[in-house]
């Protein structure tokens, strides 16, 4: 009994202290970090597919809210792969306005030449293209995306990177304008939720956007605007995907 009694005192003060920092590392800024704010306050969230931005980038979009960025969303697709595009449309709206990124910010692009299909490969050139006009027409300066890995793996994903490292190595982003990607992690990182924040803390090159309890309710109530696509297993990723509560992301 006094051995078990020993355990629970460890588990709790262990528990408390991961509390603590988790609490403490959802206000804290590193230089690069706090440096997003001599950057500029228009930042664009660039995504697939409807739910991209609750599902894996929700820190980041509470987290540049935070810090006082004009937040807007450019959507490749309308995420019409079971014929669900109109609906995922409105869903993406009410998750936006949830997560502070007004419907007036938000754009989707619905044609055939972004179909939301993982077998299908975006073209690099024309995404890289719409992408910049809509950059330079916005004045943005903050270009946040998927990194290489898309986090998923998924193609589409992977081809929003494809066509931001296109433009980078060419020169062809204005003056001032910076590009943050999201970086992938292996499946057990992934799967860790908090239990990833020490790594988290140590790996993160240049910014780290970390949740505080007050905002994961908020980040899951924006996932839960994709009733379209809240299957039994997203309840899951909901619960144990670092991604609703951790973002650490690099600079290109």
């Amino acid at each position: 009994m006094e051995v078990e009694a020993l355990l629970c005192v460890v588990v709790a003060v262990l528990a408390c202290g991961l509390l603590w920092v988790w609490d403490s590392a959802g206000r804290m800024e590193t230089p690069r970090q706090a440096g997003l704010l001599e950057v500029g306050s228009r930042a664009l969230l660039v995504i697939a597919h409807p739910d991209d931005e609750a599902m894996f980038f929700a820190p980041t979009v509470l987290g540049l809210v935070r810090l006082k960025h004009q937040v807007s969303l450019l959507c490749f697709s309308a995420g019409n792969y079971y014929n669900q595009g109109e609906i995922r449309k409105k869903e993406l709206l009410q998750s936006c306005d949830v997560l502070g990124i007004p419907s007036s910010c938000v754009m989707i692009i619905d044609n055939r030449d972004f179909p939301d299909n993982p077998g299908v490969q975006w073209d690099t050139e024309l995404v890289a293209s719409v992408l910049l006009q809509h950059i330079e027409v916005n004045d943005i300066n903050l270009v946040v995306t998927f990194d290489a890995g898309g986090v998923s793996g998924h193609s589409n994903h992977v081809a929003l990177y494809a066509a931001v490292r296109a433009l980078h190595l060419e020169g062809k982003f204005p003056e001032g304008c910076s590009v943050l990607t999201l970086q992938s992690v292996n499946v057990l990182r992934k799967y860790l939720s908090l239990l990833d924040l020490p790594w988290s803390l140590l790996c993160t090159k240049d910014v780290l956007f970390v949740l505080t309890s007050e905002e994961v309710v908020q980040a899951k109530k924006a996932m839960s605007c994709h009733r379209s696509q809240l299957l039994w297993f997203r309840h899951l990723y909901v619960l144990f995907s670092r991604y609703m509560r951790i973002n650490s992301l690099q600079f290109l």
